[in-house]
């Protein structure tokens, strides 16, 4: 297992639909170990494919002591929505806005072994496999911003100071990527603490 890279906003990969897996096998397998390590290395709630550069259609995730992957997922969403919640981003650190998100989450899909899976969450769950899936879309929680929050966020994205701040992010991951042993926490802000590739961090 490795620690990867963690993609920042601006990179294509980001904004680019992933792909279903196909290929099941070895590949896949080391695919989503790295990336349960990555996440857990960065202390994040939820990790896409995308964001370690991997156009492909899996996600991880660690919410509340449950914890997993889904791959090639599709998500069947309630009506009514969630009290809105403060989402981070690996991808887009430092950055942290209320974020409206469905109440309610089935997601299914398939295992590394092919095998069906499908699991119900509401409330961090819920948001963290919206914000996840939201990623293989090429979708960043940014665009679901409205109003002054999101014309706040895109100021602080265009600001000079963000780019010092991706690249203190970037350098500061580096010291443990590509080892198999932790390093630090850190990461985008997010709530409770963790991040989603997005959320609490994720």
């Amino acid at each position: 297992m490795a620690i990867l890279n963690i993609r920042i906003i601006g990179d294509p990969v980001l904004r680019t639909v992933a792909d279903p897996v196909t290929d099941f096998g070895p590949e896949l397998a080391k695919l989503v170990a790295d990336m349960t390590e990555t996440m857990e290395d960065v202390d994040g709630a939820g990790l896409a494919a995308p964001q370690i550069g991997v156009s492909k259609r899996v996600f991880t995730y660690r919410i509340d002591g449950v914890e997993g992957h889904i791959i090639n997922p599709v998500l069947e969403n309630s009506d009514d929505h969630q009290a809105d919640h403060i989402e981070g981003c690996l991808s887009i650190p430092g950055l942290a806005f209320p974020v409206r998100r469905f109440r309610a989450t089935r997601a299914t899909g398939v295992d590394l072994n092919g095998n069906a899976v499908s699991i119900e969450g509401e409330g961090l769950l819920a948001r963290c496999f919206q914000h996840e899936t939201d990623h293989l879309d090429g979708i960043l929680f940014t665009d679901r911003l409205e109003g002054e929050d999101r014309r706040e966020a895109l100021r602080s994205i265009r600001n000079a100071n963000y780019d010092a701040l991706t690249e203190r992010t970037t350098t500061k991951r580096a010291k443990t990527v590509g080892s198999s042993f932790g390093g630090a926490s850190f990461g985008g802000a997010g709530f409770g603490g963790a991040g989603f590739g997005g959320g609490a961090n994720t």
